[in-house]
């Protein structure tokens, strides 16, 4: 990973990644994943602080709908919704 402030912020967070402490090399594809899956609202609202929300919109979108996610279905249905609304293509 390449962005400092999302390391530091998932390593606030050791209950959402629990399985690593390697916090300086996590993909950003786990931290949105744990962070819809696992987090609260404010945990998201950080999350797009850092990472912008077209980014996380971007990443959930292509790993969300794949045959074998490891998205909660409520949460795919929830942050779709969401995303469709709030973010806007260019």
């Amino acid at each position: 990973m390449s962005n400092p402030a999302l390391a530091d912020f998932i390593r606030k967070r050791p209950s959402l990644i629990w399985y690593s402490k390697d916090y300086d090399n996590l993909p950003e594809e786990s931290i949105v994943e744990h962070v819809l899956n696992y987090g609260d609202w404010d945990d998201f609202q950080e999350m797009i602080r850092i990472m912008g929300i077209d980014r996380a919109s971007q990443i959930f979108n292509a790993h969300a709908f794949r045959p074998r996610t490891n998205y909660f279905p409520e949460v795919s249905r929830y942050f779709k919704l969401y995303f469709d609304k709030h973010v806007h293509a260019a």
